[in-house]
């Protein structure tokens, strides 16, 4: 058994806490034990998970492994802890807000034989899943990926790129290694809006565009368009609803690597493409604030 502890009850965090609670039956979640959780609000108990310390969580023998779901910029600061402290880490994306950080803080948990283990649960959705097999084998042409939502706290979740890094690691995982051949940020500060717009090529020489727009009201939704050779793909193709929630299905995944049930392959291909979207993330970030446009 693993003992576990949930550190942030924000949505991600409770959801934590409910599935480290009620694991599926007979998967590798049996595994885990939740301890407690951890937060700067006084919470008492939820449900039957008790508050504990962030220090009595760092010093206990018993907690082998740390779920972190606090707000993007602490994640850096909060997986150092508990590493150093000894423990395995699963943390809700991006691991880091810059790409230096990523690095070290992925060396560091190979120093000391731990697991980092990164949530992508954008990976583990029907919709994701079906469009997988839909592009598969199929010849791009050209693709945009747009995205719209509401407005986030900068401040708290990181540039664009980075607290949008779910979009890119779809093309990452759709379409291989891609290099930034531009991008820009327009921002209209009165109005609370943002657009980034990313332009990269694929390894075949083919164009790729990502565009991240966010502003009051924004419904959050995915466009896609994919040219391939044999046709343009412009809706998501229908998906079934999945049996067992996004968040149960990554907490297995972190327990199979914690057994030891997951092959060297899928390790190093996981962490390739999670290292890779943090280093564009940033070349993007780069790109944009060079000099960055400010609409009055």
């Amino acid at each position: 058994m693993f003992g576990t502890v949930v550190v942030g009850v924000g949505i991600a965090g409770l959801a934590r806490i409910r599935d480290l609670m009620n694991p599926m039956p007979s998967s590798p979640s049996e595994h885990l034990k939740l301890f407690g959780f951890v937060s700067r609000r006084d919470f008492g108990n939820i449900n039957e998970a008790k508050q504990i310390s962030l220090e009595d969580a760092l010093r206990s023998k018993e907690i082998h492994a740390a779920f972190i779901s606090t707000e993007n910029r602490s994640h850096e600061e909060t997986i150092r802890m508990f590493l150093e402290a000894g423990k395995h880490v699963l943390v809700e994306y991006p691991m880091a807000l810059s790409a230096k950080a990523a690095h070290e803080l992925w060396e560091m948990a190979e120093q000391k034989d731990k697991v980092l283990h990164v949530e992508h649960i954008e990976l583990l959705t029907e919709e994701y899943k079906q469009l997988k097999k839909e592009v598969a084998g199929k010849e791009l042409v050209k693709g945009t990926l747009h995205f719209t939502g509401s407005v986030l706290d900068e401040n708290k979740t990181g540039f664009p790129a980075f607290s949008g890094i779910a979009r890119l690691t779809w093309l990452i995982d759709l379409f291989g290694d891609l290099t930034v051949t531009s991008a820009t940020r327009v921002k209209q500060k009165d109005k609370n809006y943002s657009r980034m717009t990313v332009h990269f090529q694929t390894t075949n020489k083919k164009p790729l565009t990502w565009i991240e727009e966010r502003g009051p009201g924004m419904r959050r939704e995915k466009k896609i368009n994919f040219c391939f050779t044999s046709g343009c793909l412009e809706n998501f193709p229908q998906a079934p609803r999945s049996a067992v929630g996004l968040f149960m299905q990554d907490q297995n995944l972190f327990a199979k690597k914690l057994l030891g049930q997951v092959s060297k392959e899928e390790l190093a291909a996981e962490k390739w493409r999670i290292l890779r979207c943090l280093d564009l993330a940033e070349v993007i970030q780069q790109h944009c604030e060079q000099p960055e446009k400010i609409c009055s």
